[in-house]
């Protein structure tokens, strides 16, 4: 029987940070330490983005953790859907914001506040150098601990058709909004919502045929966030887009088969992803952490606390995933909805990833269901 003694977390992001948190809180004799490849204070994007309820479950498992974050966020009650033939408000549909660099300095500090090592700058060649009892791979996309052992985690990636590009503005949107328009190259969208008092996120995406026709492949972050400026200069109210790591990407699908494999593994990022248009992969990688580590506390060995996490976090965790692919998938032809009248597009909107109900829209969005109605039976008579 190995019992957990130590555990090197690679990737101070907010999934491998909270994760040593709760390990810390739960286990306070296990030896921790996070390493991270990047500076302090260097970070791709902007604001990130949750459900009004989506941090309901940290209250339980660390209060003072989610009051330091909930109360530095942006919030707003609906959200908002600009069309070329006008705009229609969703009432009831919440969600809040906060910076990714701020919440990745709010978790990097209470971890220091709980003496925890966050040591930046920190590149590790070889994942099997590392001695601790379990190393946890919370370092994104790309991870090291995922490829050294591919074989056994088993990944699957693909990659979603349609093109975007992570922009901040610096108009403070109102609620988060998607923003559709129809350009000389093809139609755009831009989802976009404030992450603090004078700072948005706007994320630009289109399909390959626009992404090519708008020459948007030569171009450097420099020239996209101009033209994008451009583009939604309306929406934009004239002010020009902020870039950081600004580039055209394409959005990876990736999930693995396994999570773990002897001492190794992985949460957040390295395990899977989850489409930005339903706001749920930082809330993923938190609750990742959470699961893994009330299964290092509920077991004496290793090897059995492993297995129960395997066991119970990737089937909860499918469940988000696979509603994320299925709205990214909704994104992939959006441009061919956007000749339907706004209020059937916003319907069409609401129901994008599978989880909608009719009877669930009249409860979250009541004056919207009743509008809708009211539309489609003005509709059905004419």
């Amino acid at each position: 029987m190995t019992k957990l003694s130590s555990v090197a977390i690679i990737g101070a992001g907010p999934a491998g940070l909270y994760a040593a948190i709760l390990i810390r809180r739960l286990m306070p004799h296990v030896k921790i330490d996070v390493m991270e490849q990047n500076p302090e204070g260097a970070t791709f994007g902007f604001g990130v983005v949750f459900s009004d309820r989506a941090l309901e479950f940290l209250k339980a498992d660390d209060p003072e953790t989610h009051d330091l974050i909930t109360s530095q966020m942006e919030r707003w009650r609906n959200m908002t859907l600009n069309l070329p033939g006008g705009s229609v408000t969703l009432d009831g549909v919440g969600f809040t914001a906060i910076g990714r660099l701020q919440l990745i300095k709010i978790l990097t500090e209470r971890a220091r506040e709980l003496d925890i090592p966050v040591h930046f700058n920190t590149q590790i060649s070889d994942v099997n150098d590392l001695t601790a009892d379990l190393v946890i791979g919370a370092d994104g996309l790309n991870s090291l601990v995922r490829r050294t052992f591919e074989a056994d985690f088993k990944p699957q990636v693909e990659s979603f058709g349609n093109h975007f590009a992570w922009f901040g503005a610096t108009v403070p949107f109102d609620t988060l909004t998607q923003t559709f328009i129809a350009t000389p190259f093809g139609p755009m969208n831009a989802h976009h919502y404030r992450f603090a008092p004078d700072r948005s996120t706007f994320i630009v995406e289109c399909d390959d045929e626009t992404f090519h026709k708008g020459g948007f492949d030569g171009l450097d972050e420099t020239e996209s966030a101009k033209r994008c400026s451009a583009l939604f200069a309306d929406v934009l109210a004239g002010t020009s887009l902020v870039t950081n790591k600004s580039m055209w990407r394409q959005f990876p699908r990736l999930w693995c088969e396994n999570w773990v494999t002897g001492r190794f593994a992985l949460l957040g990022d390295a395990v899977h992803t989850a489409h930005f248009s339903i706001g749920s992969g930082t809330r993923l990688a938190l609750e990742d952490a959470i699961a893994l580590a009330q299964a290092l506390n509920e077991h004496d060995d290793l090897t059995e606390a492993l297995t129960a996490y395997q066991e119970k976090r990737p089937p909860i965790a499918r469940k988000i995933v696979d509603a994320a692919n299925t709205s990214a998938n909704w994104y992939e032809s959006f441009g061919e909805k956007m000749g339907m009248a706004p209020m059937d597009f916003a319907h069409d909107y609401l129901m994008r990833s599978g989880r909608m109900t009719e009877e669930r829209l009249r409860q979250i969005a009541p004056k919207f269901a009743a509008d809708f109605a009211a539309h489609r039976a003005l509709a059905n008579r004419q």
